[in-house]
């Protein structure tokens, strides 16, 4: 998993499909959704990249993309947002959803 910042985050999500996790490290239900991408990554190998970006550290984008409660999670595929969940999600429902990216 990558930390994306501003720098970095359009090159990443520009080809292919990315998940994204807003979160902030003083958030518990963004500490509990960490080990569950892990899972994730692990189990969609290089179908999909699954990277975080704080929000703390990058507001802007954020902003950008209306993030108001974390973790939010969004799927890009070719840099368009194609899905969004807010609140922790499961491991079986996000490798649906990226599967339904492709």
């Amino acid at each position: 998993m990558m930390e994306l910042n501003t720098s970095n985050f359009d090159a990443e999500i520009k080809h292919g499909v990315t998940l994204v996790d807003f979160w902030a490290p003083w958030c518990g239900p963004c500490r509990m959704q960490g080990p569950i991408l892990e899972g994730v990554a692990e189990k969609v190998g290089n179908k999909a990249k699954i990277d975080n970006l704080n929000i703390d550290n990058s507001p802007a984008i954020a902003s950008k993309f209306g993030i108001v409660s974390i973790p939010t999670l969004i799927i890009f595929k070719d840099g368009a947002q194609v899905q969004r969940f807010v609140g922790v999600r499961q491991e079986e429902e996000l490798i649906a959803e990226i599967d339904a990216a492709q």
